[in-house]
């Protein structure tokens, strides 16, 4: 929670230079050795968790808006992120206006807006994401999927709409690009699959379907150093890959 000193330099900066009445929130997703996590904030004073968000400068596109504000917040660079969703609920912003209503007047105060929030999502391997905490935030690191504190705000429903729409997804476009290595098995990538459904494939339709999609190269010989029948190492065709994110497939999990 903001001091009334902070408070008051807080609205009187984002009077000056962002746009009222909309805001932008990032779900950040990550995959590494099967397990699915997402980049949350704990902000300092509060303890409390939050998706990273921020305000959009007064001219500011809203695409480089939301790449400013997820490297402004969490420190990652160069991330692909994709719109989701607009959330309005008028009761969203309900927890900062009580929270600040008695330290300023209603014209004075940024919080008594009612806020707009553009919802995006990216897709990342974290081992090879190092997030780094902005000087609002106590904490900015990955947390468990099915493991998560108590998000505040609206920032649960958030999250659950980002991964209902990254579900939707894998019905008509390939996702794995951006989670997985460079070279990866059949099982590992049925896992990522798996994990982002929360269902179990079948072993020999899912890789019927992978390889019916054209997107898979695979290497000439197995990994080396597994059992006796170690599996078959693939990476991703690029050209097909980018084709069937612009073109689709049908189908479903």
């Amino acid at each position: 929670m903001l001091t009334k000193k902070e408070l008051i330099e807080y609205c009187r900066n984002a009077r000056e230079n962002y746009l009222p009445h909309f805001s932008i929130d990032c779900v950040v997703f990550g995959f590494h050795e099967g397990i699915m996590k997402v980049l949350l904030l704990q902000v300092k004073n509060e303890g409390e968790w939050y998706l990273p968000g921020g305000f959009m400068l007064k001219k500011e596109p809203i695409e480089k808006a939301a790449n400013r504000i997820l490297k402004e917040r969490t420190g990652l660079d160069k991330i692909f992120l994709q719109q989701f969703h607009v959330f309005g609920d008028p009761e969203r912003s309900k927890a900062h206006f009580e929270m600040y209503k008695d330290m300023l007047p209603a014209s004075q105060n940024w919080f008594t807006n009612r806020f707009l929030t553009i919802g995006y999502y990216a897709l990342v391997d974290f081992i090879y994401a190092n997030p780094t905490r902005d000087v609002l935030s106590v904490s900015c690191t990955w947390r468990d999927l099915h493991d998560l504190p108590e998000l505040k705000l609206d920032h649960a429903l958030i999250l659950k709409t980002a991964l209902d729409t990254l579900r939707l997804q894998l019905n008509y476009q390939p996702i794995g690009y951006n989670l997985m290595p460079k070279e990866f098995t059949m099982p590992e990538l049925q896992k990522l699959y798996e994990t982002i459904l929360d269902k179990k494939l079948d072993r020999r339709n899912f890789q019927r379907r992978m390889l019916g999609f054209g997107i898979l190269n695979r290497s000439e010989q197995p990994r080396k150093g597994g059992a006796h029948k170690a599996p078959y190492l693939y990476s991703f065709n690029q050209e097909n890959y980018q084709a069937a994110l612009k073109e689709g497939f049908k189908g479903g999990w």
